[in-house]
């Protein structure tokens, strides 16, 4: 079990009365058992922790997978959380072969947005950020072209230009690895239209989260809203997956779609796909940051 820290929930709602700094978030999973759920309230219980939100799933209640999330309120929260998590080890780990995570919310975690010249998804977290409705902390913009450097400077973000051309990467990947070493907890791609090679995904050594324009899978390749124009489709969507070496087929996140018709143009659908994205990867990067997502193999479990 590991104690991290994590930001303050902000999506749906914990609790409307507990401080931030009194909240911490506990994230349990294996395999499912009787007792775990009275295990995990009697650790907390023990320690005059009140559960002020609880969420659970298994996918067998006769030995399946079991997952849950559970954020508890305390006094003197940071002082005893090192304790907790001493028992929830023992009682957990050496008593139901269970993993843990528990974590602080009170330091919002930190992530890396790389981008290219497509700016709506990048300009949008951004804007959400300075919001108050992502609960993050933006430790920079990476993008292959300078285009929007102005903008995210403007948001009070240091902004990177990192060239990224032709078949070998090698060179962008290491700038990146450099840049991003010890200073992110996770990445976001906000249509970066590059492929991450599978060195770089082993040695970022943090969750990668990428939007992609369409249930997956689906018109890969350029021109997917012409694509879709030609093949005469009804629906535009999005997909928000964690980014693996297979290219577009990591766990998925979040998804979702809008009505066209036959009357709407490449165009039309290029902008409507374009606010679908925009929503999707903003609620994968609020539930990611939040702690609601826990990643079994290659599919989801997402607590939002």
């Amino acid at each position: 079990m590991t104690l991290t820290q994590n930001a303050p929930a902000h999506g749906k709602k914990d609790t409307p009365a507990e401080p931030s700094h009194r909240l911490a978030s506990l994230i349990v999973q294996g395999e499912d058992r009787t007792g775990i759920v009275a295990a995990v309230a009697g650790v907390l219980s023990g320690h005059g922790a009140n559960i002020v939100s609880l969420d659970q799933y298994s996918d067998n209640p006769h030995g399946g997978a079991f997952f849950q999330r559970t954020v508890f309120g305390l006094d003197n929260l940071q002082a005893a959380l090192p304790t907790i998590e001493k028992d929830l080890r023992q009682r957990l780990g050496e008593g139901y072969g269970l993993t843990c995570t528990l974590r602080d919310p009170s330091v919002p975690k930190r992530v890396a947005i790389f981008a290219s010249k497509s700016d709506h998804c990048l300009l949008d977290l951004l804007w959400r950020h300075r919001r108050g409705q992502l609960p993050v902390t933006i430790a920079m913009v990476i993008s292959n072209h300078p285009d929007t450097a102005e903008e995210v400077r403007s948001f009070g973000i240091p902004f990177f230009h990192v060239p990224c051309q032709g078949p070998d990467k090698s060179a962008a990947e290491a700038e990146h690895l450099r840049l991003l070493r010890g200073n992110v907890d996770f990445v976001v791609l906000a249509r970066y239209m590059q492929i991450l090679s599978g060195d770089f995904i082993e040695q970022v050594g943090v969750p990668v989260i990428s939007i992609h324009h369409s249930f997956l899978p689906a018109f890969v390749g350029a021109g997917p809203y012409a694509k879709a124009k030609e093949r005469g489709v009804k629906l535009v969507g999005a997909t928000a997956h964690y980014v693996t070496e297979d290219l577009d087929e990591g766990p998925i996140i979040e998804q979702d779609v809008v009505r066209v018709t036959h009357a709407d143009t490449a165009a039309d659908l290029m902008r409507r796909g374009a606010d679908v994205e925009r929503a999707v990867l903003s609620r994968a990067v609020l539930w990611h940051a939040e702690d609601r997502v826990i990643r079994n193999g290659n599919h989801t479990i997402v607590f939002a």
